[in-house]
């Protein structure tokens, strides 16, 4: 038995071919013709007196085929392209010279080779040479090539063999031609012969069969060669098929770019596309979302006039997905311009445009013109319109367009059940949604995973836990993730809040199966948790069936860190507390967030026991350990206990991370711990840190005196070189070191840069004030003061008593006196250093009747003398010479509970040795010694 395929086109198209004719009355009972893909396929037993020996036909594959058509002097071609975009399939239509070959025949090929199932379009398609040539081992078989029938093994090796230099051209691309269907390598080996023996001369047939193989091969570089060197060496004309051979390679594997390569390269070489390279090309460009590029080639093919159905189909689509749809309702209007008679695909892209963004009348008027152009009713397009009613929610006019489908001979699909069970979905209409769900089922359709998706929202949204239980089991059935279908669960629970009636749909197989899978039980007690049912989250931990202690604990974790984050601090209590625990070895990341949730809701007692039974266990801390425990011990006020933990963490060479340095510093600062600030600084310089911003504020804030003058400058110019903004406290900081360093052009240009940024405040101006002040440059101050008022800020009680203090040290009574006067005028109301300061200007002066006027005030007011006031009165009655008031004091301020300071008794002793009282003062100076107070100096 022997099979002979025919290529319905004449091979090569050689004008001195003969003829190869078979009898119909010799094969009428013994052969069966059949049409496949464009050829004739006869099958039989037969004799033959070829002009060499024979053993087996075999015809090349469809690629082939395709190609060899795609080599007539035909002048249009045009693209069919199917369902899923499979141009390639049927790339080139026969031209009318074609046709009459054929109808010579009697016989309308290419119209069955149109019709011709998927399925044997698949089987023809290209296969890999390795591929091919084994089939040739197993199957040998025969190729007819015009002149003879060589066999596909020897023979064609005994022809290669001898080899003769006077070989025709037509000979040389005959044998070419069989070897490219049966072997690349051979094909390459015979047409580099072809070249060194001035072969190729003009022969465009040759360097196409080359390409052909080169495309299979993937091998782009030496096909751009090849193209250069049929147009330098050989005076080859370029034409479209030789561009088309590569296109066709790259449409065929996806790769868009290489595609897109050899049509500019097309072009770069003048040669005019045809309708078949814009059919593939656009093709690729749909399915890869390439706009630029298909913009491009549209343009190019508008330009050419050609006109290819698909290429129009392809743009509107991607103009469609994109959601471009001016663009592509542009793109209709081209193919009523261009005068395109639409096709099937046309119809229908036209028609989806104008769903997708909810022009529903004019996508019925598209259905209205397809019936007009006598398109038979189609599926999709009612499809189609019933989704784009659906997203409008337009339910009346999609059931009406359902119960339409039998009045036009059409039946409802899965698409139809789908489209209609996610309108009313939308519309929230359980009741019609259920009953297209159970039709789709009964009509043997499955559901998609949307509409399981929609059903159990509804259902969680009307209560209908046992239909969510019969959802869940269609999902189950359909193959459904367990994690997944779960997950889908509580989202749509989670969206009715209703997330408490999820244990009445969890029950059963679906149950066992959360108890069992480790997936599962994270995300319910995950969601449990979220939505405060502690109870069931934990029932389902004691009852889970799976065993990893790693992941329990981790997973118990992960659960009091979520209720921390959300605020349920009694939450994450409940859930510690039932958690196994073991007191052997305490887990220290859930031990330690524990210690912070303590923290949090202030239960700084088991907080402590909790660290304290870290240390006890010999759990070693890392650097998170300390610094929750720190952060715990600095939220309960015990700056000391944090600062005992900071050494034994330092002990330990754990080097802290931005965060605890930062924590460090502010508690030595509080602690006003000066030699700790500076290490802690120098040891951060040293740690190779990243400096950001908030790390600049937070060193110059806390080392203000800890560290030189000069290091805080370098520090502070260095941040803002690297373009980091300091804040208000920064700079005030600044103008503070830089006002008692008496710098005070440095404080005036950060004054300035704090003023540009508005960033300076009323605590700004009292620096200020206060530094000239103090230096007695009263000059600057009093401009200070009138800058500040200027700029819309009050006069602050600060700056009032900036002044009263500078005015009355420097001896300007009447300036003094005017401040008061304005300051008693305005809103500020005195405080303690308010008239502190009085008692210690009157009492410099001596004026012992304005302190005690002073002190009738203080009375008065409710505020009473504190500790600096009686300090301040006692040196004023030694200056005034009023010893026994002066030691009145000191009683009065034990009776009052003020508990006296080394300033009293140095006060006081000041006092008695003004007066020559040098007995009584060498007695309290014994007294002070006998207290463990510090030296006096007198």
């Amino acid at each position: 038995m022997a099979s002979l395929k025919l290529c319905t086109v004449s091979e090569f198209y050689e004008p001195r071919k003969p003829s190869f004719l078979v009898s119909h009355d010799r094969w009428s009972n013994r052969c069966s013709i059949s049409s496949f893909n464009g050829c004739v396929q006869i099958t039989g037993t037969h004799n033959f007196k070829p002009f060499s020996r024979v053993k087996s036909i075999r015809v090349s594959r469809l690629a082939t085929e395709l190609a060899d058509l795609s080599e007539s002097n035909q002048d249009d071609t045009t693209v069919r392209s199917s369902e899923d975009d499979s141009v390639g399939e049927s790339l080139i239509e026969q031209t009318p010279i074609y046709y009459r070959e054929v109808r010579k025949s009697g016989r309308n090929i290419w119209k069955r080779f149109r019709g011709a199932k998927k399925a044997n379009e698949r089987e023809t398609t290209l296969k890999s040479s390795s591929r091919r040539n084994e089939q040739e081992e197993k199957d040998p078989s025969f190729v007819y090539n015009g002149d003879s029938l060589f066999s596909a093994d020897n023979e064609l090796d005994v022809v290669l063999s001898d080899l003769r230099t006077d070989m025709s051209l037509d000979h040389c691309n005959s044998i070419l031609k069989q070897l490219e269907s049966s072997s690349d390598s051979k094909t390459l080996s015979f047409f580099g012969w072809m070249r060194s023996n001035g072969k190729l001369k003009q022969n465009v047939i040759a360097y196409n069969l080359a390409l052909r193989v080169l495309g299979r091969k993937e091998d782009w570089v030496a096909s751009e060669t090849l193209i250069q060197e049929m147009t330098t060496n050989s005076a080859c004309e370029l034409n479209f098929r030789v561009f088309n051979t590569l296109i066709y390679a790259c449409y065929k594997r996806g790769l868009t770019g290489l595609g897109t390569k050899w049509f500019r390269l097309m072009l770069g070489y003048g040669v005019r596309p045809n309708i078949a390279t814009f059919g593939m090309l656009m093709s690729l460009y749909k399915k890869s979302g390439n706009l630029e590029e298909a913009e491009f080639a549209f343009i190019q093919m508008r330009s050419f006039k050609l006109q290819c159905e698909s290429a129009y189909s392809a743009m509107i689509t991607i103009y469609t997905r994109l959601g471009l749809y001016d663009k592509a309702e542009q793109v209709i209007e081209f193919m009523k311009e261009d005068k395109v008679l639409p096709n099937l695909e046309n119809w229908l892209v036209r028609l989806n445009a104008f769903s997708q963004q909810g022009k529903l009348q004019e996508a019925e008027q598209v259905l209205i013109c397809m019936q007009k152009a006598g398109i038979s009713p189609n599926i999709i397009a009612y499809n189609t319109l019933i989704t784009g009613y659906g997203k409008l929610s337009n339910m009346d006019a999609a059931h009406a367009l359902f119960l339409n489908l039998q009045n036009v001979g059409l039946e409802p699909d899965e698409t139809t059940y789908r489209s209609m069970i996610e309108g009313w979905g939308r519309a929230d209409n359980y009741k019609e949604a259920g009953w297209y769900y159970n039709e789709l089922k009964r009509s043997g359709f499955e559901p998609n995973s949307s509409n399981l998706y929609t059903m159990i929202n509804l259902q969680a949204r009307h209560k209908d836990e046992e239909g969510a239980v019969r959802t869940l089991e269609d999902m189950g059935r359909m193959g459904c993730q367990y994690p997944s279908i779960l997950g889908n669960l509580l989202q749509a629970y989670e969206r009715a809040g209703r997330v408490d009636k999820v244990p009445l749909v969890l029950k059963g197989s679906f149950y066992e199966h959360v108890l069992v899978d480790q997936t599962s039980c994270s995300i319910l007690v995950m969601a449990y948790v979220k939505h405060c049912l502690v109870d069931d989250a934990i029932k389902i931990l004691w009852d889970k069936q799976w065993k990893d202690h790693i992941f329990e604990s981790n997973l118990y974790h992960l659960l009091i860190c979520y209720c921390k984050e959300l605020g349920h601090h009694e939450n994450a209590v409940k859930v510690y507390t039932q958690m196994p625990k073991s007191d052997v070895n305490p887990n220290l990341h859930i031990t330690c967030t524990m210690i912070d949730v303590y923290g949090v809701m202030g239960q700084f007692t088991k907080a402590k026991d909790l660290y304290q039974k870290l240390k006890s266990s010999g759990v070693a801390l890392d650097m998170i350990a300390y610094s929750i425990v720190v952060r715990m011990y600095v939220k309960a006020g015990s700056l000391e206990d944090a600062c005992s933990v900071l050494d034994i963490m330092e002990k330990q060479d754990i080097v802290p991370d931005t965060f605890l340095f930062r924590d460090m510093l502010r508690i030595y600062q509080q602690l006003a711990m000066l030699e700790k600030l500076a290490d802690v600084y120098y040891k951060i310089l040293r740690s190779g840190l990243t400096w950001d911003q908030e790390m600049y504020n937070c060193v110059i804030n806390c080392c203000a005196r800890a560290l030189p003058v000069d290091e805080l400058s370098r520090l502070f110019d260095e941040m803002l070189q690297r373009g980091f903004s300091p804040n208000t406290i920064t700079f005030n900081v600044m103008l503070d070191v830089y006002g008692k360093a008496k710098l005070f052009g440095k404080a005036r240009k950060v004054f300035w840069i704090a003023r540009k940024r508005g960033l300076d405040d009323v605590i700004s101006y009292n620096t200020i004030v206060a530094s000239y002040g103090q230096n007695k440059d009263l000059k600057n101050m009093r401009s200070t003061v009138r800058k500040m008022k200027f700029n819309g800020f009050s006069v602050s009680l600060e700056a009032y008593n900036c002044m009263l203090d500078a005015y009355g040290k420097e001896g300007q009574i009447e300036s003094f006196r005017s401040v008061l006067q304005r300051m008693k005028g305005s809103s500020c109301a005195s405080d303690h250093y308010t008239y502190n300061i009085m008692i210690n200007i009157y009492g410099e002066q001596g004026w012992i009747e304005e302190v005690a006027g002073v002190l009738t005030e203080l009375n008065e007011y409710g505020l009473g003398p504190d500790l600096c006031s009686y300090n301040t009165l006692i040196k004023a009655y030694g200056i005034a010479g009023m010893v026994e008031e002066a030691v009145a004091v000191v009683k009065e301020m034990r009776e009052k509970g003020v508990e006296p300071d080394r300033i009293t008794y140095v006060n006081l002793i000041a006092a008695l040795r003004k007066n020559d009282n040098f007995l009584e003062a060498v007695k309290w100076s014994l007294w002070m010694k006998q207290m463990g107070i510090s030296c006096l100096k007198s």
